[in-house]
């Protein structure tokens, strides 16, 4: 599904608004037209008037000049009316029967008024001035009519060239919305075109020079190039380290296999057979560290279940103490005495709580001699302890003890125990603490509960 281009979007943003302006200042303009149209016809049938009074006064109500007659014959593009009374009301000139208007002499000099000649509206004047005919001295009363339709096409006029031009306008506008925006989105296009001719293992920061509605989006471009490029850096970094941990023990079990076969002696073959084994033990034991250290890597979503802590550590602990025992290494396990609800991944918190039991065994020396698990609440957390009476680490080196393939100090481990503890902590919501004493080392595990728990 392909969304409207930018140019598009902006282009049906800016000219709608400017559409509805144009379609205001049409009506505008035509009240303007039709105001207008109104003044001019008005002032024509004024001059019409006075022209006609002139004329008469001059020819004692005789007759028009031609030019008066021309005038009123075709005055502002439509014809003009005329009917003149002289003093007494007698008939001096023009038609005989003109429209009957409001308003009277006496009261209003200058009389502008609707009214209806043969059937049409029409806008009448009605003029009064003293005037001296012959030996007669009063009123002479110029009317003056024109039809209303001709002042009305008169303003539709005005109002469609003024219609005309607005449209003239609004497409040169249209026009240069359209191209404007087209030129003044060429940045983005640069910017999509440099993109685009990039190479799939070119990462590198964008350093045009864009605009500063654009900066954002290339500030958001660039950290995530730096996210990808720090990724496949640390990808490549966990692929070189695990290759040089797996060789190891691949090379021993292949070590291992090839000689097996020439000892004929049962106790040495025994022996042999216990050594191949425990090589195949620990590549398995590594690889499954290996998937677990990428399952936590890449599963961004993980789907927890409600678990009891307490459960989860029993299990473990009753798994790996055939393992402790067997070295003659005392262990125990001492669980709250109230269910620890938390959420989580029983598989991961297992594999936690199992890579603390081998951490102790691995780098715990000659001088250990016991092992203790413990859970209680504290806080609004499940708090799992693993304590050992071992060598210990330098509380300079906790920090150090997270990194992945680091080891402190020479023994089985592969060195990704710790930093899946950690991992495996942080996606849970919680974290592990080293506790460095005179002797051993406690390792403190730390997963919110779900609902309060009752103290004892």
């Amino acid at each position: 599904m392909t969304s409207m281009s930018l140019r598009s979007r902006l282009f049906m943003l800016i000219l709608p608004p400017l559409l509805l302006l144009s379609i205001v200042l049409g009506f505008w303009r035509f009240e303007v037209a039709q105001r207008t149209s109104e003044t001019l016809f008005d002032r024509s049938l004024l001059a019409a008037a006075l022209a006609i009074s002139r004329d008469v006064a001059i020819s004692g109500g005789d007759a028009l000049s031609p030019s008066t007659r021309d005038f009123v014959s075709d005055a502002g593009g439509g014809e003009l009316f005329y009917h003149v009374t002289g003093p007494g009301g007698i008939y001096i000139t023009g038609y005989a029967y003109p429209p009957v208007s409001g308003g009277r002499a006496g009261e209003d000099r200058l009389n502008y008024t609707m009214a209806e000649y043969r059937g049409e509206p029409v806008r009448v004047l009605r003029m009064a001035e003293s005037t001296t005919i012959g030996n007669l001295t009063g009123d002479t009363i110029v009317t003056v009519w024109q039809r209303d339709s001709d002042r009305n096409a008169f303003a539709a006029a005005l109002a469609r060239r003024a219609a005309a031009l607005i449209a003239s306008l609004m497409a040169a506008l249209a026009l240069v919305v359209w191209f404007g925006v087209k030129i003044g989105l060429r940045p983005l296009n640069d910017l999509q075109d440099a993109i685009q001719h990039r190479s799939p293992d070119d990462l590198r920061d964008i350093r045009r020079p864009v605009p500063a509605e654009v900066f954002g989006i290339v500030a958001t471009l660039n950290r995530l190039f730096g996210q990808v490029r720090q990724s496949i850096e640390d990808h490549q970094v966990f692929i070189s380290n695990a290759a040089h941990q797996l060789r190891n023990p691949a090379s021993a079990l292949l070590s291992l296999a090839e000689v097996l076969p020439d000892v004929s002696d049962p106790q040495e073959r025994r022996l042999r057979e216990r050594e191949l084994i425990a090589a195949a033990r620990k590549s398995a034991r590594l690889a499954n560290q290996l998937l677990s250290l990428e399952r936590l890597r890449y599963d961004e979503t993980p789907t927890f279940d409600r678990l009891e802590l307490n459960a989860v550590a029993a299990e473990v602990c009753s798994d790996f103490a055939p393992t402790i025992l067997s070295r003659d290494i005392g262990f125990g396990f001492e669980p709250y005495p109230a269910p620890l609800p938390v959420n989580g991944d029983s598989v991961l918190l297992g594999e936690a709580i199992t890579n603390l039991l081998e951490n102790a065994l691995s780098h715990g020396g000659p001088g250990l001699s016991a092992i203790r698990v413990s859970t209680v609440a504290e806080a609004g957390y499940a708090v799992l302890t693993v304590q050992d009476d071992g060598i210990g680490i330098p509380k300079d080196s906790t920090q150090a003890a997270f990194q992945r393939f680091g080891q402190l100090s020479e023994g089985e481990g592969s060195g990704l125990g710790l930093a899946i503890v950690q991992d495996v902590l942080r996606r849970h919501g919680g974290d592990v603490e080293l506790l460095p004493q005179e002797r051993g080392l406690i390792v403190r595990l730390k997963v919110p509960l779900v609902s309060p728990v009752a103290k004892f």
